[in-house]
Protein backbone atom coordinates (compact mmCIF):
# COMPACT_ATOMS: atom_id res chain seq x y z
CA UNK A 1 0.00 0.00 0.00
CA UNK A 2 1.29 3.43 -0.98
CA UNK A 3 0.97 6.70 0.93
CA UNK A 4 0.02 8.34 -2.37
CA UNK A 5 -3.70 9.20 -2.54
CA UNK A 6 -5.62 7.61 -5.39
CA UNK A 7 -8.80 9.47 -4.38
CA UNK A 8 -9.04 12.95 -2.86
CA UNK A 9 -12.34 14.14 -1.44
CA UNK A 10 -12.30 17.92 -1.11
CA UNK A 11 -15.19 19.41 0.82
CA UNK A 12 -17.64 17.09 -0.98
CA UNK A 13 -21.27 17.96 -0.22
CA UNK A 14 -24.57 16.58 -1.46
CA UNK A 15 -28.13 17.76 -1.00
CA UNK A 16 -31.38 16.25 -2.20
CA UNK A 17 -33.70 19.24 -2.21
CA UNK A 18 -33.69 20.57 1.35
CA UNK A 19 -32.14 17.37 2.76
CA UNK A 20 -28.36 17.43 3.28
CA UNK A 21 -26.88 13.97 2.71
CA UNK A 22 -23.22 15.03 3.00
CA UNK A 23 -21.95 18.11 4.81
CA UNK A 24 -18.55 18.62 3.22
CA UNK A 25 -16.39 15.49 3.31
CA UNK A 26 -12.61 15.78 3.31
CA UNK A 27 -10.52 12.61 3.06
CA UNK A 28 -7.74 10.96 1.09
CA UNK A 29 -7.93 7.28 0.12
CA UNK A 30 -4.53 5.72 -0.53
CA UNK A 31 -3.40 3.79 -3.55
CA UNK A 32 -3.67 0.05 -2.92
CA UNK A 33 -5.55 0.18 0.38
CA UNK A 34 -8.77 -1.47 1.48
CA UNK A 35 -10.83 1.46 2.73
CA UNK A 36 -14.26 1.13 4.33
CA UNK A 37 -17.09 3.62 4.76
CA UNK A 38 -18.86 2.47 7.92
CA UNK A 39 -21.99 3.88 9.50
CA UNK A 40 -25.68 3.38 10.22
CA UNK A 41 -28.35 3.58 7.52
CA UNK A 42 -28.84 7.11 6.25
CA UNK A 43 -25.39 8.40 7.24
CA UNK A 44 -24.41 9.18 3.62
CA UNK A 45 -21.90 6.39 2.95
CA UNK A 46 -23.67 4.96 -0.13
CA UNK A 47 -24.28 8.46 -1.50
CA UNK A 48 -20.55 9.16 -1.20
CA UNK A 49 -19.68 5.89 -2.97
CA UNK A 50 -22.11 6.66 -5.80
CA UNK A 51 -20.54 10.08 -6.26
CA UNK A 52 -17.06 8.53 -6.51
CA UNK A 53 -18.49 6.15 -9.12
CA UNK A 54 -20.10 9.01 -11.05
CA UNK A 55 -23.73 7.94 -10.54
CA UNK A 56 -24.43 11.11 -8.54
CA UNK A 57 -23.03 14.62 -8.92
CA UNK A 58 -21.78 16.53 -5.86
CA UNK A 59 -23.69 19.64 -4.84
CA UNK A 60 -20.36 21.13 -3.82
CA UNK A 61 -16.69 20.29 -3.53
CA UNK A 62 -14.51 18.15 -5.75
CA UNK A 63 -13.63 14.49 -6.25
CA UNK A 64 -10.15 13.80 -7.63
CA UNK A 65 -9.15 10.31 -8.83
CA UNK A 66 -5.54 9.57 -9.72
CA UNK A 67 -4.74 13.28 -9.83
CA UNK A 68 -7.61 14.20 -12.17
CA UNK A 69 -10.78 16.06 -11.24
CA UNK A 70 -13.92 14.03 -11.91
CA UNK A 71 -16.07 17.10 -12.45
CA UNK A 72 -18.17 16.41 -15.55
CA UNK A 73 -16.64 12.94 -16.09
CA UNK A 74 -19.40 10.30 -16.54
CA UNK A 75 -19.31 6.95 -14.75
CA UNK A 76 -18.25 4.97 -17.82
CA UNK A 77 -15.13 7.12 -18.27
CA UNK A 78 -13.91 6.93 -14.69
CA UNK A 79 -11.13 4.50 -13.62
CA UNK A 80 -13.58 2.82 -11.23
CA UNK A 81 -15.89 -0.16 -11.33
CA UNK A 82 -18.68 -1.04 -8.93
CA UNK A 83 -19.93 -4.27 -7.38
CA UNK A 84 -23.53 -3.84 -6.26
CA UNK A 85 -25.37 -5.32 -3.31
CA UNK A 86 -27.70 -7.20 -5.69
CA UNK A 87 -24.74 -8.41 -7.88
CA UNK A 88 -26.64 -7.11 -10.99
CA UNK A 89 -25.51 -10.00 -13.19
CA UNK A 90 -27.57 -10.97 -16.22
CA UNK A 91 -29.45 -14.24 -15.53
CA UNK A 92 -29.89 -15.07 -19.24
CA UNK A 93 -26.13 -14.93 -19.92
CA UNK A 94 -23.44 -17.44 -19.05
CA UNK A 95 -20.75 -16.70 -16.50
CA UNK A 96 -18.21 -15.87 -19.23
CA UNK A 97 -20.70 -13.67 -21.08
CA UNK A 98 -21.43 -11.74 -17.91
CA UNK A 99 -17.74 -11.15 -17.23
CA UNK A 100 -17.07 -10.24 -20.88
CA UNK A 101 -19.94 -7.75 -21.15
CA UNK A 102 -17.87 -4.62 -20.57
CA UNK A 103 -14.97 -5.83 -22.74
CA UNK A 104 -17.26 -6.52 -25.69
CA UNK A 105 -18.57 -2.99 -25.55
CA UNK A 106 -14.96 -1.87 -26.04
CA UNK A 107 -14.92 -3.93 -29.26
CA UNK A 108 -11.78 -5.87 -28.33
CA UNK A 109 -10.71 -8.91 -30.41
CA UNK A 110 -12.50 -12.12 -29.41
CA UNK A 111 -9.27 -13.91 -28.45
CA UNK A 112 -8.26 -11.04 -26.16
CA UNK A 113 -11.70 -11.02 -24.53
CA UNK A 114 -11.47 -14.76 -23.87
CA UNK A 115 -8.00 -14.43 -22.32
CA UNK A 116 -9.06 -11.55 -20.07
CA UNK A 117 -12.23 -13.34 -18.95
CA UNK A 118 -10.26 -16.48 -18.07
CA UNK A 119 -7.78 -14.42 -16.05
CA UNK A 120 -10.57 -12.66 -14.15
CA UNK A 121 -12.37 -15.94 -13.39
CA UNK A 122 -9.10 -17.42 -12.13
CA UNK A 123 -8.65 -14.45 -9.79
CA UNK A 124 -11.98 -15.17 -8.11
CA UNK A 125 -11.50 -18.96 -8.06
CA UNK A 126 -14.09 -19.67 -10.78
CA UNK A 127 -11.85 -21.24 -13.42
CA UNK A 128 -13.91 -23.67 -15.50
CA UNK A 129 -17.22 -21.98 -14.69
CA UNK A 130 -17.34 -19.82 -17.84
CA UNK A 131 -19.94 -21.92 -19.64
CA UNK A 132 -22.28 -22.25 -16.70
CA UNK A 133 -25.57 -20.34 -16.70
CA UNK A 134 -25.71 -17.49 -14.21
CA UNK A 135 -28.98 -18.72 -12.69
CA UNK A 136 -27.31 -22.03 -11.76
CA UNK A 137 -24.86 -20.35 -9.37
CA UNK A 138 -24.99 -20.06 -5.61
CA UNK A 139 -25.07 -16.66 -3.92
CA UNK A 140 -21.35 -16.78 -3.22
CA UNK A 141 -20.56 -17.72 -6.81
CA UNK A 142 -22.74 -14.90 -8.15
CA UNK A 143 -20.86 -12.49 -5.91
CA UNK A 144 -17.57 -13.74 -7.41
CA UNK A 145 -18.92 -13.30 -10.95
CA UNK A 146 -19.87 -9.70 -10.17
CA UNK A 147 -16.38 -9.12 -8.78
CA UNK A 148 -14.73 -10.71 -11.83
CA UNK A 149 -16.82 -8.47 -14.11
CA UNK A 150 -15.48 -5.46 -12.23
CA UNK A 151 -11.86 -6.64 -12.19
CA UNK A 152 -11.74 -7.60 -15.88
CA UNK A 153 -11.98 -3.91 -16.78
CA UNK A 154 -8.74 -3.27 -14.84
CA UNK A 155 -10.03 -0.32 -12.82
CA UNK A 156 -7.80 1.65 -10.49
CA UNK A 157 -10.53 1.55 -7.82
CA UNK A 158 -13.12 -1.15 -7.09
CA UNK A 159 -16.25 0.12 -5.31
CA UNK A 160 -18.18 -2.36 -3.17
CA UNK A 161 -21.72 -1.47 -2.10
CA UNK A 162 -22.47 -3.94 0.73
CA UNK A 163 -21.71 -6.87 -1.62
CA UNK A 164 -21.93 -9.55 1.09
CA UNK A 165 -25.15 -8.54 2.83
CA UNK A 166 -27.30 -11.13 0.99
CA UNK A 167 -25.10 -14.07 2.03
CA UNK A 168 -25.64 -16.30 5.05
CA UNK A 169 -23.34 -15.81 8.05
CA UNK A 170 -20.87 -18.62 7.35
CA UNK A 171 -20.49 -17.80 3.65
CA UNK A 172 -20.26 -14.10 4.42
CA UNK A 173 -17.37 -14.70 6.83
CA UNK A 174 -15.62 -16.85 4.22
CA UNK A 175 -16.05 -14.20 1.53
CA UNK A 176 -14.73 -11.48 3.83
CA UNK A 177 -11.43 -13.33 4.10
CA UNK A 178 -11.33 -14.13 0.37
CA UNK A 179 -12.06 -10.55 -0.67
CA UNK A 180 -9.34 -9.23 1.61
CA UNK A 181 -6.80 -11.75 0.31
CA UNK A 182 -7.76 -10.96 -3.31
CA UNK A 183 -7.36 -7.23 -2.76
CA UNK A 184 -3.94 -7.72 -1.20
CA UNK A 185 -2.79 -10.00 -4.02
CA UNK A 186 -3.78 -7.68 -6.90
CA UNK A 187 -3.01 -4.40 -5.11
CA UNK A 188 -6.04 -2.45 -6.41
CA UNK A 189 -7.74 0.07 -4.13
CA UNK A 190 -11.01 -1.30 -2.75
CA UNK A 191 -13.64 0.95 -1.15
CA UNK A 192 -16.31 -0.89 0.81
CA UNK A 193 -19.62 0.47 2.08
CA UNK A 194 -20.95 -1.47 5.07
CA UNK A 195 -22.96 -1.03 8.25
CA UNK A 196 -21.37 -4.16 9.76
CA UNK A 197 -18.68 -3.18 12.26
CA UNK A 198 -17.03 -6.61 12.37
CA UNK A 199 -16.87 -6.76 8.57
CA UNK A 200 -15.11 -3.39 8.43
CA UNK A 201 -12.65 -4.35 11.18
CA UNK A 202 -11.77 -7.66 9.52
CA UNK A 203 -11.29 -6.38 5.97
CA UNK A 204 -9.95 -2.83 6.14
CA UNK A 205 -6.63 -1.06 6.24
CA UNK A 206 -8.50 2.08 7.33
CA UNK A 207 -12.10 2.88 8.17
CA UNK A 208 -14.08 6.11 7.97
CA UNK A 209 -16.89 6.11 10.54
CA UNK A 210 -19.78 8.28 9.34
CA UNK A 211 -22.77 9.81 11.10
CA UNK A 212 -25.38 12.13 9.58
CA UNK A 213 -23.33 13.19 6.55
CA UNK A 214 -20.02 13.72 8.35
CA UNK A 215 -16.91 11.63 8.98
CA UNK A 216 -16.48 11.26 12.73
CA UNK A 217 -13.11 9.48 12.60
CA UNK A 218 -10.73 7.88 10.09
CA UNK A 219 -8.28 5.37 11.51
CA UNK A 220 -6.98 1.83 11.31
CA UNK A 221 -9.26 -0.87 12.76
CA UNK A 222 -7.08 -1.08 15.86
CA UNK A 223 -6.93 2.68 16.20
CA UNK A 224 -10.70 3.01 16.02
CA UNK A 225 -11.25 0.22 18.51
CA UNK A 226 -8.61 1.24 21.04
CA UNK A 227 -8.71 5.02 20.66
CA UNK A 228 -12.20 6.22 19.62
CA UNK A 229 -12.44 10.01 19.58
CA UNK A 230 -15.99 10.14 20.95
CA UNK A 231 -18.53 8.10 22.87
CA UNK A 232 -20.58 7.80 19.69
CA UNK A 233 -17.72 6.20 17.76
CA UNK A 234 -16.86 4.00 20.74
CA UNK A 235 -20.40 2.67 21.07
CA UNK A 236 -20.67 2.02 17.32
CA UNK A 237 -17.41 0.03 17.11
CA UNK A 238 -17.85 -3.08 19.25
CA UNK A 239 -19.06 -2.98 22.86
CA UNK A 240 -17.94 -0.33 25.33
CA UNK A 241 -18.76 0.17 28.99
CA UNK A 242 -19.26 3.84 29.85
CA UNK A 243 -18.58 4.76 33.45
CA UNK A 244 -18.95 8.00 35.39
CA UNK A 245 -15.62 9.57 36.31
CA UNK A 246 -14.17 12.68 37.90
CA UNK A 247 -10.72 14.22 37.38
CA UNK A 248 -8.78 14.58 40.64
CA UNK A 249 -5.45 15.74 39.26
CA UNK A 250 -3.14 16.07 36.29
CA UNK A 251 0.65 15.81 35.98
CA UNK A 252 3.36 14.75 33.56
CA UNK A 253 2.56 11.18 34.56
CA UNK A 254 -1.01 11.42 33.31
CA UNK A 255 -4.57 12.18 34.44
CA UNK A 256 -5.76 11.01 37.85
CA UNK A 257 -9.40 9.95 38.04
CA UNK A 258 -11.95 8.76 40.55
CA UNK A 259 -14.17 6.14 38.87
CA UNK A 260 -16.85 4.98 41.36
CA UNK A 261 -17.29 1.58 39.67
CA UNK A 262 -13.56 0.83 39.55
CA UNK A 263 -11.73 3.05 42.01
CA UNK A 264 -8.94 5.60 41.71
CA UNK A 265 -6.53 5.45 38.79
CA UNK A 266 -3.95 7.49 36.92
CA UNK A 267 -4.26 7.07 33.16
CA UNK A 268 -0.75 7.32 31.64
CA UNK A 269 0.01 10.45 29.63
CA UNK A 270 0.65 8.27 26.55
CA UNK A 271 -3.03 7.22 26.67
CA UNK A 272 -4.45 10.73 27.05
CA UNK A 273 -5.77 12.04 23.68
CA UNK A 274 -4.09 15.14 22.27
CA UNK A 275 -6.07 18.27 22.99
CA UNK A 276 -8.17 16.67 25.73
CA UNK A 277 -9.20 19.04 28.53
CA UNK A 278 -8.61 16.77 31.53
CA UNK A 279 -10.86 18.90 33.73
CA UNK A 280 -13.80 18.28 31.39
CA UNK A 281 -13.65 14.47 31.65
CA UNK A 282 -17.06 13.25 32.81
CA UNK A 283 -16.91 9.62 31.75
CA UNK A 284 -14.52 6.89 30.70
CA UNK A 285 -14.84 3.77 28.60
CA UNK A 286 -13.51 0.25 29.02
CA UNK A 287 -13.96 -2.71 26.68
CA UNK A 288 -15.43 -5.98 28.05
CA UNK A 289 -12.26 -7.96 27.33
CA UNK A 290 -10.20 -5.46 29.34
CA UNK A 291 -11.99 -6.53 32.53
CA UNK A 292 -11.02 -9.94 33.92
CA UNK A 293 -12.68 -12.10 36.54
CA UNK A 294 -9.99 -13.41 38.90
CA UNK A 295 -11.23 -16.96 39.46
CA UNK A 296 -8.33 -17.96 41.72
CA UNK A 297 -7.81 -16.12 45.01
CA UNK A 298 -4.08 -16.12 44.28
CA UNK A 299 -4.54 -14.26 40.96
CA UNK A 300 -3.55 -10.60 40.96
CA UNK A 301 -3.99 -7.63 38.64
CA UNK A 302 -2.83 -4.02 38.40
CA UNK A 303 -6.10 -2.99 40.07
CA UNK A 304 -9.01 -4.98 41.52
CA UNK A 305 -12.68 -4.15 42.08
CA UNK A 306 -15.21 -6.28 43.92
CA UNK A 307 -18.53 -7.11 42.32
CA UNK A 308 -21.55 -9.37 42.01
CA UNK A 309 -22.61 -11.20 38.81
CA UNK A 310 -26.09 -10.02 37.81
CA UNK A 311 -26.48 -12.10 34.61
CA UNK A 312 -24.58 -14.58 32.45
CA UNK A 313 -24.68 -15.11 28.65
CA UNK A 314 -22.94 -18.25 27.38
CA UNK A 315 -21.70 -18.16 23.74
CA UNK A 316 -19.70 -21.38 23.62
CA UNK A 317 -16.19 -20.02 23.21
CA UNK A 318 -16.94 -16.96 25.37
CA UNK A 319 -19.13 -16.08 28.33
CA UNK A 320 -20.35 -12.52 28.79
CA UNK A 321 -21.04 -11.42 32.34
CA UNK A 322 -22.90 -8.42 33.69
CA UNK A 323 -21.26 -7.44 36.97
CA UNK A 324 -22.23 -4.74 39.45
CA UNK A 325 -18.94 -3.31 40.72
CA UNK A 326 -18.30 -1.61 44.05
CA UNK A 327 -22.04 -1.41 44.75
CA UNK A 328 -22.72 0.84 41.73
CA UNK A 329 -26.19 0.47 40.21
CA UNK A 330 -25.35 0.07 36.52
CA UNK A 331 -23.50 -3.21 35.84
CA UNK A 332 -20.58 -3.48 33.44
CA UNK A 333 -20.22 -6.11 30.73
CA UNK A 334 -17.09 -8.22 30.70
CA UNK A 335 -16.08 -11.20 28.57
CA UNK A 336 -14.16 -14.31 29.54
CA UNK A 337 -12.89 -17.08 27.30
CA UNK A 338 -14.18 -20.52 28.27
CA UNK A 339 -10.98 -22.46 28.84
CA UNK A 340 -10.75 -26.09 29.96
CA UNK A 341 -11.75 -26.48 33.60
CA UNK A 342 -13.16 -22.95 33.94
CA UNK A 343 -16.73 -23.02 35.17
CA UNK A 344 -19.44 -20.57 34.12
CA UNK A 345 -20.49 -18.46 37.10
CA UNK A 346 -24.20 -18.10 37.88
CA UNK A 347 -25.95 -14.85 38.74
CA UNK A 348 -25.36 -13.87 42.36
CA UNK A 349 -21.72 -14.97 42.41
CA UNK A 350 -19.35 -12.63 44.24
CA UNK A 351 -16.26 -11.93 42.13
CA UNK A 352 -13.05 -9.96 41.99
CA UNK A 353 -12.50 -8.11 38.71
CA UNK A 354 -9.03 -7.14 37.54
CA UNK A 355 -8.30 -4.19 35.30
CA UNK A 356 -5.49 -1.83 34.32
CA UNK A 357 -5.02 1.91 33.81
CA UNK A 358 -4.03 1.56 30.14
CA UNK A 359 -7.44 0.04 29.31
CA UNK A 360 -9.28 3.23 30.28
CA UNK A 361 -10.45 5.54 27.44
CA UNK A 362 -11.17 9.15 28.36
CA UNK A 363 -14.16 11.11 27.09
CA UNK A 364 -15.18 14.71 27.56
Amino acid sequence: MSEKPIIELRDVAKSFGTVKALNGINANIREGEFFSLLGPSGCGKTTLLRMIAGFEDPSGGEIVIDGKSMRGIPANRRPTNMVFQSYAIFPHLSVAENVAYGLKRKKLPKSEVTDEVNKALSMVDLSGYGGRAAHELSGGQRQRVALARALVMRPKVVLLDEPLSALDKKLREQMQVELRQLQQSIGITFILVTHDQEEALIMSDRIAVMFEGDIAQIDSPEGLYRHPVSKRVASFIGVMNFLDARTTGQSDAGVSLDIPALGKVTVPASHVPDGLDANSVESVGVRPEMLTILFDERETAEAVAKGVVTSTSYYGDMTYYSVALNETKAPVTLSMRNTAGRSVLPAGSEVRVGWGAESIVLFE
